[in-house]
């Protein structure tokens, strides 16, 4: 028996188990893979996730190769480059490998008194009126409540009859590791925007020791095949502007990965009895980069205080809350978002943002980055619940 049975391991299962830990409740959490492991992602964490882990007391010294960025280039398909800083006091982006980052992650729950059981897949669920009953590997565990922050695929979800058949995400990914890297790409975050990606972008970000996490990402558009991503793969690491990045002498590690990312967070069903979805089972990413983990920590902390608000037999109270929170913090940065992304799906709206960035001056390139980096909600001139005195002027996390 335990109150809470969290299902997933990654950035919002760690977080709610984490949060449900330290508020007393008895948190066990369950995931398929042992740690650590690997997960194909750009490995970018944003302003608004390193918030989040600052609320959960992450110490970015616990992650060998945690790495700090002070800014970004940003390339047109013209061939503009436009540098924008994320500079002040304290963080505003970062770069942490996933299996490093995770395993950190659920570390500190173990430290907060979750019980971890890895390498243990869900199996099933039966709802009763008063708990829920999980078939977890050999385990047998009656809940009040689970929260599901198992991925895209949720088996929770299909456990449930909830899941969307044919559904394959509104993002897909390609991610390679690379060393050798004597480039700019060895201590700068670069953006390409190329013509034949649009809508969607290339990135390369660093880590220590002359690396970096290279890859692209594509929104779904119902035309292009995800058999030809392998071909436009080869042929961006071979455009000049990428290698001059890199270095020539830039070597590939191990094999590219690929994966596709859910960013329908205001239609999916947050909810269900006493189950709650959790990042990317919420289909939390963002819309116009594809990043998920900033989501992932919060939708993760909104399901766990949504719990110990309502109490263990309140489940329509806790649902109603955290369908609430989920509404108040992500909808309207979703639609705003999904308004903004618009004008990137053309050579011309791409060329022609860029070139009202780098025409904005240092104060207007620096808080559009801010911006860019979810220091602040995407749509917070349209919701004035979420204003505050500190806009655009706080600190960033982890001072």
């Amino acid at each position: 028996m335990t109150d809470v049975l969290v299902v997933g391991g990654g950035p919002a299962g760690t977080a709610a188990a984490i949060e449900l830990a330290r508020a007393g409740r008895t948190v066990t959490l369950i995931d398929k893979a042992t740690f650590p492991r690997d997960k194909c992602c750009g490995d970018g964490l944003t302003t608004l996730a390193l918030r989040e882990l600052e609320t959960l007391g992450l110490d970015p010294a616990t992650i060998e190769d945690w790495f700090d960025v002070d800014g970004a280039t940003l390339r047109s398909p013209s061939g503009r480059e436009v540098r924008v800083p994320l500079v002040g006091p304290g963080r505003y982006a970062a770069i942490a490998p996933r299996v490093q980052f995770d395993d950190a992650l659920l570390r500190l729950a173990r430290q907060a008194g979750v019980d971890v059981r890895d390498g243990v897949p869900f199996r099933a669920l039966t709802e009763h009126a008063d708990r829920l009953d999980v078939q977890a590997g050999a385990l047998s565990i009656a809940t009040r409540y689970v929260i599901a922050a198992d991925g895209m695929w949720s088996p929770v979800r299909k456990a449930l009859g909830l899941n969307e058949p044919g559904y394959l995400g509104e993002w897909h990914g390609f991610r390679q590791y690379v060393g050798d890297v004597t480039g700019s790409a060895a201590d700068q975050l670069h953006v390409w925007f190329e013509s034949d990606l649009l809508p969607g972008y290339a990135w390369s970000f660093p880590l220590p020791g002359g690396r970096a996490n290279i890859g692209f990402g594509v929104l779904r558009d119902g035309t292009r095949k995800i058999q030809e991503m392998k071909s436009i793969w080869t042929d961006l690491l071979q455009r000049p502007h990428i290698v001059d990045a890199l270095g020539p002498g830039f070597r590939l590690e191990d094999r590219h990965t690929a994966w596709p990312i859910p960013a329908r967070i205001d239609q999916a069903a947050l909810t269900h009895g006493r189950v709650l979805f959790t990042g990317d089972a919420a289909m939390a990413t963002d819309v116009m980069t594809g990043e998920g983990i900033g989501q992932a920590l919060l939708t993760g902390r909104l399901a766990a205080e949504a719990i110990v608000a309502a109490g263990a037999l309140e489940p329509r109270a806790a649902a109603d809350r955290y369908e609430r929170d989920v509404a108040h913090h992500l909808v309207a940065d979703h639609r705003m978002s999904q308004v903004l992304g618009r004008v990137l799906t053309t050579s011309w709206g791409a060329r022609g943002a860029l070139r009202v960035v780098a025409s904005s001056g240092e104060w207007g390139r620096r808080n559009f980055a801010r911006w860019m980096f979810e220091d602040e909600p995407r749509a917070v001139a349209l919701t004035p619940s979420r204003w505050h005195r500190d806009f655009l002027r706080r600190p960033g996390a982890m001072l």
